[in-house]
């Protein structure tokens, strides 16, 4: 009879994997942990035996003396396993047994490959991450990136209700990272953000209940930031996890915030008290929790499109989400059904169907859905757009997050009222040579621009609101704001000044500033830009002129390259789909014109 180890068998997500391995399986489940007193409750309300197991002790020993066909790590957390944090598996590779995981740690799952060698040596499974993340948002994207030419934004995010249990692994996960430094793929390039910061809101939608709406989620590490960019080719990975309460989602917020500063190292010891403290607010919120994959890419036609795939669970049943991929992959092993020995993260293992069949008893409730989502400039010129050169419309593919790069000459007015106007706007100082850089970031109502002269740099928002029509596009630089109308013909695209205010007042027109904006592609392929500024009282402001390029390849990552500077060595299955080579839009070789204030 085959028989299953499970450390951890009687927490949060443990205890829900034995019981339905006890009722779905015919093998012997050993419900294992450091109190055997805890494991003989669970099993004599859910079936199975117990087992008293430290991770700590002769973890190698007490694994063989038990002959476990399958080992399940659901203890956690996988964050605060150590140098040796892979003894159990490697305890189950000594003594020829399959090996799962629950972890949500990226280094901890992205390093499982260093098992391979020993894990097919033995003959056996090793599997890291069989839960939510990666799990199942890996069996999502792998879905929805089919068919889409070139994928640039990849992501996903959790957001249980406040009145479902949360176990004290999962508490000092979160709680743990919150305020630290958090290694992100966004743009093409690695950066570094803050763990529980990057504050989002999210609604959740699935046909035949009701919304989850408005539920904030903050970004926190998970094996996809390390995995996707790879996987996928993106130039972004995001990753986000919420509480439903406001009150608890900003309180931790806040208390990370001298984490963030450097004043503590980190707030992995409150866990507990913050546990206690979160279970008096526990009358409130609601049982109900979901999950979102979504993917940002070019579909077969070249239209930007936004797909989804959503989850929303009911009735206190979101804990049985994490570990049903585990025990999907447990039936594998024991069915012989497709698995090979070695060592990988829970990706590609498992299809979106097979996850939601798993899920069917449960009152969860599945939804995919696809929008429009071209970028901001795409949407201003939804008919000229196509027929731009390649390098302008790569500056505008715009999904998330992208910089680029160049140099630039750069020409002041003299007068006084030029000086003191653009030391106003932030205009960069004069200079034959100089490094420039522009930076663009996604908003909720646009896009915000930071360019970057040397140590100068100045900010303006873009944006539209929704009943504007062709070509109009609206740019505020601090209390000034402009209404632009671009037009593009013959591959040119003009920006002109249609009207400005201060302050929401309109500007008389002997202070509207005229913008000269010239933007070709050069004969090396690299987006130019000539931009002069000037205004009828004060004359010449500003005047700048360069090149860009962007600062890191044209499109993420292939599906078999890396990642430069990865943080940790990756050993992944092959994804269920190749994606061709991006394809940008068919481009004039140049273009020439006259643009707004907002010129590059």
């Amino acid at each position: 009879m085959a028989r299953i180890l499970v450390i951890g068998g009687y927490g949060v997500f443990g205890g829900r994997l034995t019981e339905r391995l006890a009722a779905e399986t015919s093998a012997e489940i050993l419900v294992a942990g450091r109190s055997l007193e805890k494991a003989a409750a669970h099993c004599r309300r859910k079936g199975g035996k117990p087992v008293r197991i430290d991770r700590d002790g002769d973890i190698f020993n007490e694994i063989a003396l038990l002959e476990p066909t399958i080992v399940i790590d659901a203890a956690g957390p996988f964050q605060a396993y150590g140098k040796d944090r892979y003894r159990i598996a490697e305890a189950a590779i000594a003594a020829k047994a399959h090996y799962i995981d629950l972890a949500d740690d990226s280094a901890f799952v992205a390093g499982i490959g260093t098992l391979d060698d020993s894990a097919k040596a033995a003959g056996v499974a090793v599997i890291s991450g069989a839960s939510s993340v990666p799990a199942i948002s890996a069996a999502a994207l792998d879905e929805l990136t089919q068919g889409l030419s070139a994928v640039s934004l990849a992501g996903s995010a959790i957001l249980p209700g406040n009145r479902v249990p949360r176990g004290l692994s999962v508490l000092r996960a979160i709680v743990g990272q919150a305020g630290r430094p958090l290694h992100v793929w966004r743009g093409g390039n690695w950066t570094d953000t803050t763990a529980w910061g990057d504050l989002r809101r999210f609604t959740l939608e699935a046909r035949g209940v009701a919304p989850l709406e408005g539920r904030l989620a903050s970004a926190i590490g998970a094996p996809d930031l390390i995995l996707f960019p790879e996987r996928y080719g993106v130039r972004s990975a995001l990753f986000h996890a919420g509480l439903e309460l406001k009150t608890l989602h900003l309180g931790l917020w806040l208390l990370a915030l001298p984490v963030r500063f450097g004043l503590v190292r980190s707030l992995g010891p409150l866990a507990g008290r913050l546990g206690r403290m979160a279970g008096w607010l526990a009358r409130f919120g609601s049982d109900r929790g979901g999950m979102v994959a979504y993917a940002v890419g070019r579909d077969s036609a070249g239209r930007a499109v936004d797909r989804r795939w959503t989850l929303i669970a009911e009735a206190g049943d979101g804990p049985q989400v994490p570990p049903t991929p585990a025990l999907l992959l447990a039936l594998k092993l024991m069915n012989g059904a497709g698995l090979t020995a070695g060592a990988s993260p829970a990706v590609g293992l498992l299809t979106l169907s097979e996850i939601e069949i798993g899920l069917s008893p449960f009152r969860i409730r599945f939804d995919r859905s696809e929008k429009p989502a071209a970028p901001l400039l795409e949407r201003v010129l939804p008919e000229g757009f196509a027929t731009l050169p390649q390098s302008w419309c790569r500056l505008a593919e715009i999904h998330d997050i992208d910089r680029f790069e160049g140099m630039a000459s750069v020409e002041r007015g003299v007068g006084l009222s030029a000086r003191l106007i653009g030391a106003l706007f932030g205009f960069p100082s004069a200079a034959p040579a100089v490094f420039v850089s522009v930076t663009k970031e996604k908003t909720t109502s646009g896009e915000k621009w930071t360019r970057r002269f040397g140590t100068k740099s100045f900010v303006s928002h873009l944006s539209r609101k929704p009943d504007d029509g062709p070509g109009v596009l609206r740019e505020r630089f601090g209390p000034f704001s402009f209404l632009l109308r671009l037009s593009a013909e013959r591959g040119r695209v003009a920006w002109p000044v249609q009207s400005g205010r201060v302050l929401g007042v309109p500007l008389p027109r002997a202070l509207m500033p005229r913008s000269e904006t010239v933007e070709y592609e050069g004969a090396d392929g690299r987006f130019c830009f000539d931009v002069k500024i000037s205004m009828p009282l004060a004359g010449l402001i500003v005047r700048y002129r360069g090149w860009l390029e962007p600062a890191s390849p044209p499109h993420g990552l292939s599906r078999t390259g890396s990642p430069a500077a990865a943080p940790s060595s990756i050993h992944l299955p092959a994804a269920q789909s190749d994606q061709p080579a991006p394809v940008a839009p068919e481009a004039a070789s140049t273009i020439s014109g006259r643009a707004g204030i907002s010129g590059t």
